[in-house]
């Protein structure tokens, strides 16, 4: 049985690792400042939701929340990223960051994402305070345009 203690990453990958597991952690505030916000907008266009089950079928299939899975898809990325067997490259993290930008200037992505997100950053300050951690994570990799 493989021990998986004795493949601690090098100081090099760390330092590789390092800023993608910031983002990560940032990214998944976010993503729960923004399911709580729409939560709480559904709840009061549509009606109640009943359960965490009748919350969890909405966000799967519900086209209301279907905007938020552009996020939920970044997160992934990058947890795929983070567990691939060979060593993480600065271009592998450049790639994700990359991917991620688009969080920093939704109004330019346009479409129903950046509508959406747009309408929550104007009507919630957690969305506010937790898009500023993502975007203080990319900021320091990329260019604003």
């Amino acid at each position: 049985m493989e021990n998986n203690e004795s493949k601690q990453p090098s100081p090099e990958q760390e330092a590789i690792r390092k800023p993608l597991l910031e983002l990560h952690g940032a990214l998944l505030k976010l993503h729960k400042a923004l399911l709580d916000s729409e939560r709480l907008v559904y709840e009061k266009n549509v009606g109640p939701i009943q359960s965490p089950n009748h919350f969890f079928q909405l966000l799967t299939n519900d086209p209301w929340f279907a905007w938020l899975r552009s996020i939920s898809q970044l997160i992934v990325a990058i947890d795929e990223t983070l567990d691939a067997k060979e060593p993480l490259t600065k271009a592998d993290v450049d790639a994700v960051m990359n991917q991620s930008v688009f969080l920093l200037v939704p109004a330019k992505s346009g479409g129903e994402f950046g509508e959406r997100y747009v309408a929550a950053l104007q009507r919630d300050p957690r969305v506010v305070l937790a898009h500023a951690q993502v975007a203080k994570r990319i900021g320091s990799k990329q260019p604003l345009a």
